[in-house]
């Protein structure tokens, strides 16, 4: 048998997994500077909390998820996205008792069946934050900053912020119809595909893809001159603290995007995504919004909220092109190297410097050029060289690889090289 990977799943190699680190600890260390705190949800939920959340007609419940039935007769589904999720554990665990907002982050899996492209897998890996229980636009502004520290401290470039309102029920009912009446007399210029969405719901075609439709979109009603009273006292707030971090972040900057509706039914009032200024809108880091309605849909007491969701396999893939500097996985402090019978003392040295807390690996057993070059190929910090005379005389040759290859003679025990090691690595 010859098997592969499912189709647009990826094995994460040795290679690749300085920049997973560095994504993990940037993510980590940015969502505590902000107060944000980790939560991790189940990977599967049950399917009607999908529905519900997400909305029937979107895609990912038309035609995206991976559900199933188990065993027991139950719907389940793996996990297409993370809010619904984490807002399903804020009802079930009675997080509204806690203070409020509660900031929370995610690291997790996600799996949705779409056509694998650059950065994009039926199983792919998210970094998200939720903000639950504030509706000030100071919150909102916090969140977009979060994710604008993030993307800058990874070292990616050349960003921008991409934003809109798609303001409240009240306005957005007549901004729908006047959305949907626009595109009607124009539907027989829409592609087939974006004519079934204006049958179902007309505030995805704004989200198409199709550069046709994406130029008739760009003479469509604008949300923004819908929105009144306590929506548009958001907005505006909301536009003056981005104004105040350009202050801060000179390399900080914003557009309001009209066509900008993203993709989930929970969303209301401020959406927003982050792309490299080449995208051409096709290439979005990190993207989210306000979504008030939500943990209301799913049986909560209305309650407001903010969140963003990043894909790692795309923060990476711009890494990669934008040849950002990413430490390199470290090596063992110590490669054990060989000569003539003492494999059975360096197997034994190589025991003890573990048991010292020392990273060690034994090189196999080759010759000793082979050794040295294993060494070299494992990023070790050091070589130990013990040979038959080297037992005999109960001392090891310590070579640091990294200090120019300076050798010195230590006494053969676990102790002494452990000492000498940390001594020349706090020089």
């Amino acid at each position: 048998m010859n098997f592969k990977r499912p189709r647009g799943t990826a094995d994460i190699l040795p290679d690749d997994q300085p920049y997973w680190s560095h994504v993990d600890s940037t993510a980590r260390k940015v969502a505590n500077q902000f107060g944000y705190r980790r939560i991790d949800t189940p990977t599967f939920e049950d399917t009607s909390l999908f529905q519900r959340g997400v909305g029937d007609e979107t895609d990912i419940v038309q035609k995206e998820m991976y559900s199933f039935e188990d065993h027991g007769g139950d719907g389940i589904t793996l996990r297409p996205e993370g809010t619904a999720s984490v807002c399903r554990a804020y009802i079930e665990n009675g997080l509204h008792n806690s203070p409020q907002p509660v900031r929370m982050f995610y690291m997790a899996p996600m799996f949705r069946y779409e056509r694998p492209q650059a950065g994009r897998f039926r199983q792919h890996h998210q970094f998200g934050c939720e903000a639950i229980g504030d509706q000030s636009p100071k919150v909102d502004a916090e969140i977009i900053e979060l994710g604008w520290k993030y993307i800058a401290d990874l070292g990616i470039k050349n960003v921008t912020l991409r934003l809109n309102s798609l303001g409240d029920p009240e306005g957005r009912t007549t901004y729908l119809s006047d959305l949907e009446n626009y595109f009607r007399g124009v539907a027989e210029q829409l592609p087939k595909l974006d004519r079934a969405r204006l049958d179902r719901a007309p505030l995805r075609v704004l989200d198409s893809k199709a550069k046709e439709t994406q130029a008739l979109a760009d003479a469509a009603p604008k949300s923004v001159d819908y929105i009144k009273g306590e929506a548009k006292e958001h907005w505006d707030e909301l536009l003056s603290l981005l104004d105040n971090l350009k202050e801060v972040y000179p390399d900080f900057s914003y557009k309001v995007d009209h066509r900008l509706v993203r993709g989930l039914d929970y969303y209301n009032r401020t959406v927003f995504e982050y792309e490299p200024l080449d995208a051409g809108g096709q290439g979005t880091l990190l993207a989210g919004g306000r979504y008030d309605p939500l943990i209301g849909i799913l049986g909560g007491q209305e309650t407001p909220a903010i969140g963003f969701g990043s894909g790692i396999e795309r923060m990476i893939l711009e890494l990669k092109k934008q040849e950002a500097e990413i430490a390199p996985s470290a090596g063992p402090d110590i490669v054990v190297v060989t000569l003539g019978d003492a494999a059975s003392a360096g197997a034994k040295l190589a025991t003890a410097l573990r048991a010292a807390n020392v990273s060690t690996v034994l090189a196999p057993s080759r010759s000793m050029k082979a050794q040295m070059r294993y060494a070299n190929q494992q990023n070790a910090s050091n070589v130990v060289i013990i040979g038959d005379r080297e037992v005999e005389n109960g001392v090891a040759s310590v070579k640091n690889l990294v200090q120019g290859g300076d050798q010195s003679e230590v006494a053969l025990d676990a102790a002494s090289i452990a000492e000498h090691v940390r001594a020349a690595g706090n020089q």
